[in-house]
């Protein structure tokens, strides 16, 4: 019981650049080693070298999904859909409001 409410010290995110990441997925593309042996020879957690994996085979055309900037594009069409959405749904109440006012 004395362990509940401990957590693990958090360690800091780290970044990679596209040649390191590149060569992690070259590593595990070989088949020289498994996913999980080059996470733990790189202390990486082996979600994340997957997904790396995942988005070299979208970027290669091997497997279907968004490439990085089209996911980036996506983000950035939401937020611009969800900002429109709010000002429609504003015009719509000032109308109602101005049209209960000159009658």
């Amino acid at each position: 019981m004395e362990s509940m409410g401990k957590k693990k010290p958090h360690r800091p995110r780290r970044s990679f650049t596209p040649e390191s990441k590149t060569e992690i997925v070259g590593l595990c593309r070989r088949g020289d080693r498994s996913v999980g042996q080059v996470a733990r020879d790189f202390e990486l957690t082996e979600t994340a070298v997957r997904d790396w994996v995942k988005q070299a085979e979208v970027v290669a055309v091997e497997r279907n999904g968004l490439t990085s900037s089209e996911r980036e594009k996506l983000a950035v069409l939401r937020r611009e859909n969800r900002r429109l959405r709010e000002d429609v749904d504003v015009l719509k109440r000032a109308t109602a409001f101005f049209a209960k006012e000159t009658r």
